[in-house]
């Protein structure tokens, strides 16, 4: 296989060139390694034989020095020498380009995507939800999606809840599911989940898949790092679920590919034990579906770790290249886990796995690759190759020039809210207070004029009655008189 075949990325024992074949990439892979051992340097070695391949990219910057990918490198030292040992090696300093995204839009353009579009089951998981919990934030997006409600933010699912609190009717046969209790729980968790400061994350602009995939003006593959160095401590689970969500997304939209020359995406998943750890059983046998399925839409999923323990099994039997920098082993659990590396490999005669494990320098690393029809090679002992970008992270000054300067700039840097369900929400109640004052408005007319017409009768009855007794007292009147004149004539016939 031709060099141009493939990404290459170090050299063997005897000098000779290490690489993987560019249309296996999309098999994915595994960067582990102790602490110091050189994990980042390979890591930028790798991605830049993507982007000259015409490969995007997209990882995390855990550290923040990833970013100096976007840099002209200058080797000396160490890494002078062994570019000099590698006389194979084409090295010319350049920098790559790079866009730069951070969710709180501080040191990147903002990242965002909306709530409508991660859904409840990772919603439920970055929420950290019980199951009953569970099962009322799905009828509450059951809800929304019957009724035309957009969930864009924060604010628009904590507008639903509470519109469903007080309309529980609207739930029809989920009643059963959405409990006062459980509501209360779920905006107590969406207020806890904006403390962390992850209402920045859902909103619009959403981050549109095209605008990662799309390649440089020179052919290159553009590389797109996330600021993830505070987020991975102050957050890691809003971290580890924006990680699933674009993996998902990429599922979900892109187009069967088949056997390709080479993948469409890498992608590069840092600190991924975050992606496994207090993972909900039914989201992490999805994840491993993705990755297992996702080969055939063109993209590559490396994950960078410690340990391959920290990945699933079912996830690790996926994986198509393996380097392994050093490890240190001093107790006899992590001796039992060095172990389990070694036998991860392919056994090479030429020596033994498990001793090199523990005697690999800086920069140096047990490579596992794949052959040409798809089946493990031998693995090999690799000194890496220095990449032609920086070592080092990116001044503040540099940072904002290629914000400046990205293809991007303006397209996300300004948040829009559009109408959505708290909108629509928001207007229903005051259309309903409305029309409740008004009611209540019409209400007392009507019982002012039933008291008028009370009175009206009340009156006209007292009239009646006073005149009734009137002409009573009157005729009683003339009658006494009467009687009076008849007596009187009577009486004084008599007399006479």
């Amino acid at each position: 296989m031709s060099v141009s075949e493939q990404f290459v990325f170090g050299a063997d024992l005897s000098g000779q060139p290490v690489g993987q074949a560019l249309r296996l990439a999309n098999r994915h892979g595994l960067v582990a390694g102790a602490t110091g051992t050189g994990k980042t340097v390979t890591l930028q070695r790798l991605i830049e034989g993507f982007s000259d391949a015409g490969v995007a990219v997209f990882a995390a910057d855990v550290k923040g020095d990833l970013c100096g990918l976007g840099a002209v490198g200058a080797p000396q030292g160490k890494v002078a020498e062994r570019i000099a040992s590698m006389p194979w090696l084409t090295h010319q300093p350049t920098a790559y380009p790079v866009t730069l995204w951070d969710i709180h839009g501080q040191s990147g353009h903002p990242l965002r995507t909306t709530l409508s579009e991660m859904g409840p089951l990772l919603l439920g998981a970055l929420l950290e939800l019980t199951d009953s919990q569970q099962a009322a934030l799905y009828a509450a997006f059951k809800v929304a999606d019957r009724e035309g409600l957009l969930l864009l933010d924060l604010k628009d699912l904590k507008a639903l809840l509470a519109h469903l609190k007080s309309h529980p009717e609207v739930l029809g046969d989920d009643s059963a599911l959405f409990t006062t209790t459980s509501a209360q729980a779920l905006l107590r968790r969406l207020s806890s989940l904006e403390q962390q400061g992850a209402e920045a994350l859902f909103g619009e602009p959403a981050l549109q898949l095209e605008d990662i995939l799309h390649p440089d003006r020179d052919g290159r593959g553009r590389i797109h790092l996330l600021d993830a160095s505070r987020l991975v401590h102050e957050a890691p689970k809003v971290y580890a679920t924006f990680l699933m969500w674009l993996l998902a997304e990429l599922f979900e939209q892109l187009p069967e590919r088949g056997d390709a020359d080479k993948p469409v995406l890498a992608l590069f998943f840092d600190e991924a034990h975050l992606l496994f750890s207090d993972t909900p059983k039914a989201l992490q046998e999805r994840l491993e579906q993705v990755v297992r399925l996702i080969r055939s839409k063109g993209v590559g999923v490396y994950f960078v770790t410690q340990s391959p323990d920290d990945l699933p099994d079912d996830v690790l039997a996926q994986l198509g290249l393996r380097i392994q920098h050093g490890l240190r082993a001093f107790t006899s659990k992590e001796r039992k886990a060095l172990r389990a590396v070694a036998d991860g490999f392919r056994p090479n005669p030429a020596f033994d796995a498990l001793s090199v494990l523990t005697e690999l320098g800086i920069g140096e690393a047990l490579v596992g690759t794949m052959e040409a029809k798809g089946t493990p090679a031998m693995v090999q002992r690799v000194a890496i190759a220095p990449p032609q970008s920086r070592i080092g992270p990116l001044s503040e000054t540099e940072r904002a020039a290629l914000i400046r300067q990205s293809p991007l700039a303006g397209r996300y840097d300004k948040a829009f809210d559009r109408e959505s369900a708290y909108e629509l929400l928001t207007a229903r109640a005051a259309q309903a207070s409305v029309q409740a004052a008004e009611a209540a408005a019409s209400s007392k007319t009507e019982a002012e004029a039933g008291v008028g017409s009370m009175t009206g009768g009340l009156l006209g009855s007292l009239a009646g009655l006073a005149m009734k007794t009137a002409v009573r007292q009157v005729a009683n009147q003339i009658g006494r008189q009467l009687v009076r004149g008849l007596l009187g004539s009577l009486v004084g016939g008599k007399r006479r």
